[in-house]
């Protein structure tokens, strides 16, 4: 199982570098930033400090968007970082939430985001593609490898991942929840004449690892509120009864009043109140080190190929110590 850790590019942005730089040398193999660019500093300009600083770590976002960028540009980004630090990125991609609402924009059809991933991964790999009425390619650009990992909840986001993209990123660590996405992502990956087997699977979820697990809840809230601004979307189309979305996923945001993208991410998130304890527990990994372990064994065993962790609280650099001096060698015995 490999690991990977989630940043916020908060300035000043050699801390980010920096907590990049410590997860290499504890054995992590991925790093990752948000991408919204308002809330937060520009992540691409930081993702090329990330990949100078280090020498293996793989580098992408968590996740960017077809909309704020045109897909051109973020292919070339892609193409440029390549060739200058020897194909160590990951294209993280959804819809868009915080990127784009922020800036008054709705999220993006999964037809845009289809479109988006073939344009982006064709041009960036060195090859053709069509776009906006004309024929593409990068001059500069040889060959080269582009995963292009796709963030999904609702049925036909996972279906849409299992067609099209190289992997299938899960924003919640509840096993539950992760069983039946798994198996919808493989199936549709099947059902298109694809391996499932050769689509990464990365659950990414809030992981903050001590004794006093009252306090580690109230600092991790705020995800339950982030996947419930998710949820809502999907209650709208979906519906909550239970047949085209497991209830598990969607009981808890019957008391959501609404999302503060100002605390997007944020300890303390006022607006993330309505989320109770049991959601916490589910969606992250919280506790000491043998709950953690014994979550990533259950998590692995449903098919997780890379657990990510959304570093936002206020035991970063003890989380990370404990997972690269003993978490991760637990897994890697298994």
């Amino acid at each position: 199982m490999d690991f990977g850790v989630v940043l916020q590019t908060d300035p000043p942005a050699r801390r980010v570098v920096e907590i990049a730089q410590r997860a290499e040398a504890l054995g992590f193999t991925h790093a990752y930033t948000f991408d919204s660019h308002v809330l937060w500093q520009e992540p691409y300009v930081i993702h090329s400090a990330m990949l100078a600083a280090t020498s293996t770590l793989t580098v992408g976002p968590m996740v960017t968007n077809p909309g704020t960028r045109d897909w051109t540009v973020t292919a070339s980004v892609f193409a440029t970082l390549n060739e200058m630090y020897g194909e160590r990125t990951v294209c993280g991609i959804g819809r868009g939430d915080s990127a784009m609402r922020v800036i008054g924009y709705p999220s993006c059809n999964l037809a845009t985001l289809e479109e988006a991933m073939g344009v982006i991964k064709g041009l960036a790999e060195g090859g053709e593609v069509d776009y906006n009425g004309t024929r593409q390619t990068f001059p500069w650009c040889e060959g080269g490898s582009l995963p292009v990992w796709m963030a999904a909840y609702g049925p036909k986001a996972l279906a849409l991942c299992g067609r099209k993209a190289d992997g299938f990123i899960l924003q919640l660590a509840d096993p539950q929840i992760a069983a039946w996405t798994i198996s919808a992502v493989r199936r549709a990956a099947e059902e298109a004449g694809r391996d499932p087997d050769s689509l990464t699977i990365c659950v990414v979820a809030p992981a903050y690892v001590g004794d006093d697990v009252a306090h580690q809840r109230d600092q991790v809230r705020w995800f339950g509120g982030m996947v419930g601004n998710h949820v809502a979307d999907l209650v709208g189309r979906y519906g909550t009864d239970g047949t085209a979305i497991p209830q598990a996923l969607t009981d808890y945001i019957e008391g959501r009043k609404g999302y503060d993208y100002s605390e997007h991410g944020r300890a303390g998130a006022e607006h993330t109140e309505f989320v109770p304890d049991e959601i916490i527990d589910r969606f992250c990994i919280l506790g000491d080190e043998a709950a953690h372990i014994a979550r990533l064994e259950e998590l692995r065993d449903l098919g997780a190929d890379q657990f990510a962790i959304y570093l936002m609280h206020d035991q970063q650099d003890e989380t990370l110590d404990a997972y690269g001096r003993h978490i991760m060698p637990a897994l890697s015995g298994n």
